[in-house]
């Protein structure tokens, strides 16, 4: 039973890993907390819905559509609000967002309405045995997709130009600035990519917990609890954090019960700001927040 929980949790944890990433990408390059991460997945979980249910595209391309849709979202929402407001103290920058989150809920709301809508599985429900573990083959396809983009971004950072800028940006602005990068170019770059971990995370996730304008609430804690792992900075921190919450809150459901599965994202988080306020994989503090 343990060797079950554990993959599920891997398998869990690998979701909320999308979201710890973007937050831990747009915190590092621009100082905000983006509250509004786990709307821009909801959203392309009710983009992928249109396109899957009323346009009827093959899963791929309505997979495909649906990043672009929410990459273009989250450009407009740089471009439109936090270009304007870049030079503000980092509340203001957090109000923002918590702005973009309750329009981005109330405009689901009214365009979907609110009640909770199945979103099609492509998957057959059979599952998998792994080291005697059983694994459906829908969270299967979400850890080897997880995984990929873990890959993709690691070879981005390193042998990009665009993500060597991003490495640079986040560790001194003012001096790549004065080196010749086009800081507000990558700053949009860095939100798009936001919008792709969300469009990826929201179309993932959309056939466990169903779809509707709160679908990504508790995720999003989750996924903010798994950042403060890596001390807002680290990826990796991020990720291990993630899959770490995934497998402790799926094991916590297993033996003690499922109500126990929310209330462990906030034991962690109160444990680690009590003894590690800067995260297990945080340095020095760069920047003030």
């Amino acid at each position: 039973m343990l060797a079950q929980l554990i993959m599920s949790g891997i398998a869990t944890g690998s979701l909320y890993a999308l979201t710890s990433v973007a937050i831990v990408l747009i915190f590092r390059n621009t100082r905000t907390i983006n509250l509004a991460q786990g709307d821009f997945s909801m959203i392309g979980a009710f983009m992928g819905l249109v396109f899957l249910k009323t346009l009827h595209l093959p899963f791929i391309i309505a997979f495909v559509a649906t990043i672009f849709a929410v990459v273009l979202l989250a450009v407009l929402v740089e471009r439109l609000v936090m270009r304007k407001i870049r030079d503000a103290d980092w509340l203001t920058l957090f109000t923002a967002t918590l702005g973009v989150f309750y329009i981005l809920h109330g405009l689901a709301g009214w365009i979907w309405g609110r009640d909770t809508k199945a979103f099609p599985n492509p998957f057959s429900v059979q599952p998998i045995s792994i080291g005697g573990a059983l694994i459906s083959k829908a969270s299967l396809f979400n850890i080897l997709i997880v995984a990929g983009i873990g890959l993709g971004l690691f070879l981005f950072f390193r042998y990009t130009k665009a993500g060597i800028a991003m490495r640079a940006i986040t560790d001194d602005p003012e001096t790549a600035r004065l080196m010749g990068i086009p800081v507000q170019f990558i700053v949009m770059l860095t939100w798009a990519v936001g919008g792709l971990l969300a469009a990826v995370a929201g179309i993932l996730l959309a056939p466990i917990i169903y779809v509707s304008p709160q679908m990504m609430d508790t995720v999003l804690i989750k996924g903010y609890v798994g950042a403060i792992f890596g001390g807002l900075y680290s990826i990796p921190g991020a990720i291990l954090g993630s899959l770490m919450i995934g497998v402790i809150e799926n094991i916590a459901g297993g033996y003690l019960g499922a109500q126990y599965k929310v209330t462990i994202a906030f034991v962690m988080i109160v444990l680690i700001l009590a003894f590690r306020p800067r995260g297990l994989m945080g340095g020095q503090a760069r920047r003030e927040v």
